[in-house]
Formats: structure tokens, C-alpha cells, sequence
């Protein structure tokens, strides 16, 4: 649990911040889509390569030096723009933090399907809500930072020593490393290219990337959409995305029953119902009252589905790490192709109406929700 905070405070630290960090660069929408494209690479390469890094050195370790990669990566980010002002040396570190912070995720969400396996019962929604913690709580310190127009470097800089002291501090108390000791299981390169063919895992995949374009837009833009689009405060919109993120937490913490009662693919679509009325409310609203609102409902409908599908991906032990691999890689090219095309959009059209198109993604993810359901206890092997 500390872990999955310790990642949330990564990302809100980052993005609550992203109004000073442009200014502090001089950059419009699509340059910041593109400086965001670095991270976004690190990322995609990061999380390819994760599923052969856990079974190599195990998920603790895959977790403890991404942590400190990313963690250190985010003090870099503080002093390259805010005291060297080179858009240059923040693409590269920030490349670096996505390296880091990727591959600690995939591990993370390896070791929490195992754990949720073990304990019977469904653990991922609360675990990925620890993860929203930490977004709620870094946001909250955003916030703050922004009020006082604390320096990013020394903003990020403490923030990055802290996040990295948690995770090395926390995994000091983790039992067996079982990633690792499964090297003679079926997981291994053949039986991930195997699974590259499954329709269902491909989908399911798909069904990922299209929310988790959601939930990232809202890391990525929501502090920018505020600002600029609804003519408000750096302040405000950190408080903005603040209110995104708070949803999306209770909604992690608190949707354990729900999900018992109505099961993975009927959650599913419930969810994407409520983040394509939030995000069409936000993104073609003009009252700032209703989109902290419509900020709320948006938070809510992208809640479960990532770690839903972490757990459908994980329902046979055989073949979880791979899927969950798999998963995880179609779905961070949300994050590889999201900030630059958004940026992009937004230069064209408009930052409130680029955020609007995402909806279309949404309805395809309702579509795809059936592929949720599991997958059968004991599959032919595709190896």
C-alpha cells in the first residue's frame, strides 16, 4: 500500500505543476504535449521490457530501483527547468522518470494480482486506491506549492527524496519474492509472444488504453484546462485535478461491494458511462462550479477499470504475469500517444474541446467491457 501511494505522489507532484513548469520553459499546449511525449516514451519501452526484468530480478527489486530511477528522475525535472530553463534536459529526464516509474507499476501490479489470488478476494480496486492516495495527497501539496509559488526544484526535489525513502523503506518488510522464484513457470519469452496472440488479452488491452487515455488526460491537462480554458488560478486548477483525483479514490476504497454484487463487466460499463458525462460536461461546460462537479463524475467513471482489468488479466496464476504484461503494455500507449496528440489538438482546436474527443475512447471501451469476464481456470496451454 505504500508503495502504490509513494507512485501516486509521483504523478500528482509532476502534473500539478505543469502550469509553472510550461511557464518556467515558455512553452504553449503542444510543446508541452511534446515535452510529455518523453516520459510517455520511457514509459512504453519501460513497461515492454517489465514482464522479463520481474522474472529476472524479482518484483521487489524491479520496484525498489525504479522507484529510485523515477524518484531522482523528478528532482531532475525540478532543476532543469526550474533553474537551467532547458526544455532539452526535461524531455531527457523526464524520459528517464517514465523508465523508472513503468516498470515499478508492472511490477506492482504483478505482486498485487498474486496477493489478491492468495487472499481470495478482490484487492487490486483498494491497493490502486492507495495509489489514488497519493494523488490526492500530492495534488493537495501541489496545491500549496502552487499558492506560495514554491520553486520547482526545491518542490520536486523534496518530493522526490521522499518518495524514494518510501519504497526502499516499505519493501524492506515484503515476504518471499515469488516472481522470481517462478522461473521455471510457463512464463518465459516464448509464452509472452503466445500471449501477444490472444484476442481476448489484446482486447482487454485495448478496453485499457481507451480509460486509461481517460484518467491520464486528466493528470496530463486538467491543471491547464482550468487555468486556461476556465480563466482561472495555477491554484485553482491543482485544486481542480485535486477534486479528480479524491473521487477516484473513494470510488477505489469504497466500491468493493459494488463490484461483488454486480460483477467486473457490468462495473465496467457503469464506469465508462459516468467518465463519458463527465468528460463531455467539463470539456463543453462554461460554469466552473459544474466542472468541479463534472471533475468529480469523470474521476468516479475511471476509477475501477485499470485495476478490473489487472484482475481479469491475472485469473488464470499460469498465465497472469503475462497478460497482466501484455495489459499493461497496450495500455500505457494511452500515455506514449495521449499528450503529444492532445497537445497537438489542443493547438488546433482548443484545450476544453481536444478533451472532448476522448469520449469517443470511452464508448469503445464500453464496447469492449465483455472481454473482462475472466478468463477459464485452466486454458490450453498457449505455450
Amino acid at each position: 500500500m505504500a508503495a502504490y501511494m509513494a507512485s501516486g505522489l509521483l504523478l500528482a507532484t509532476l502534473v500539478s505543476r505543469l502550469p509553472a513548469l510550461r511557464d518556467e520553459l515558455g512553452l504553449d499546449h503542444s510543446q508541452v504535449g511534446l515535452l510529455l511525449l518523453g516520459m510517455s516514451a520511457g514509459s512504453f519501452l519501460s513497461v515492454s521490457l517489465a514482464g522479463h526484468l520481474v522474472m529476472r530480478f524479482g518484483a521487489t527489486n524491479v520496484m525498489r530501483y525504479g522507484a529510485l530511477i523515477a524518484g531522482l528522475a523528478l528532482m531532475g525535472v525540478g532543476s532543469t527547468s526550474g533553474l537551467l530553463h532547458s526544455s532539452m534536459l526535461t524531455a531527457t529526464v523526464l524520459f528517464c522518470q517514465g523508465l523508472g516509474a513503468a516498470s515499478w507499476n508492472v511490477a506492482s501490479n504483478i505482486q498485487g494480482a498474486a496477493m489478491e489470488r492468495a487472499l481470495g478476494r478482490s484487492v487490486m480496486p483498494a491497493l490502486h486506491g492507495f495509489f489514488s492516495v497519493g494523488t490526492v495527497l500530492g495534488a493537495g501539496i501541489g496545491a500549496g506549492a502552487a499558492a506560495v509559488a514554491l520553486p520547482l526544484q526545491l518542490h520536486y526535489g523534496v518530493m522526490g527524496i521522499l518518495i524514494i525513502a518510501t519504497v526502499l523503506y516499505s519493501t524492506r518488510f515484503y515476504g518471499e519474492d515469488r516472481s522470481r522464484a517462478s522461473k521455471d513457470s510457463k512464463f518465459k519469452g516464448h509464452s509472452l509472444l503466445s500471449t501477444w496472440k490472444e484476442p481476448q488479452t489484446v482486447l482487454l488491452g485495448v478496453l485499457v488504453l481507451g480509460m486509461a487515455l481517460a484518467e491520464g488526460a486528466a493528470g496530463d491537462w486538467v491543471a491547464l484546462a482550468l487555468a486556461d480554458g476556465y480563466g482561472t488560478t495555477e491554484a485553482t486548477g491543482a485544486l481542480g485535478y485535486a477534486a479528480f483525483v479524491t473521487a477516484m479514490t473513494l470510488t477505489r476504497l469504497l466500491a468493493g461491494d459494488l463490484i461483488l454484487r454486480m460483477g467486473r463487466v457490468w462495473m465496467i460499463r457503469a464506469s465508462a458511462i459516468a467518465a463519458l458525462v463527465g468528460l463531455l460536461i467539463f470539456a463543453f461546460g462554461d460554469n466552473l462550479p459544474l466542472a468541479f462537479v463534472a471533475l468529480a463524475v469523470w474521476g468516479m467513471g475511471v476509477a475501477l477499470t485499470f485495476p478490473l482489468a489487472m484482475s481479469a488479466a491475472s485469473d488464470d496464476p499460469e498465465h497472469a504475469a503475462a497478460r497482466v504484461a501484455v495489459v499493461s503494455t497496450i495500455g500505457y500507449a494511452a500515455f506514449l500517444g495521449g499528450p503529444p496528440l492532445l497537445g497537438l489538438l489542443a493547438g488546433a482546436i482548443g484545450l476544453l474541446p481536444a478533451l472532448g474527443c476522448i469520449s469517443i475512447l470511452v464508448v469503445v471501451a464500453f464496447l469492449l467491457s465483455k472481454n473482462a469476464a475472466g478468463y477459464p481456470r485452466q486454458p490450453e496451454s498457449a505455450s
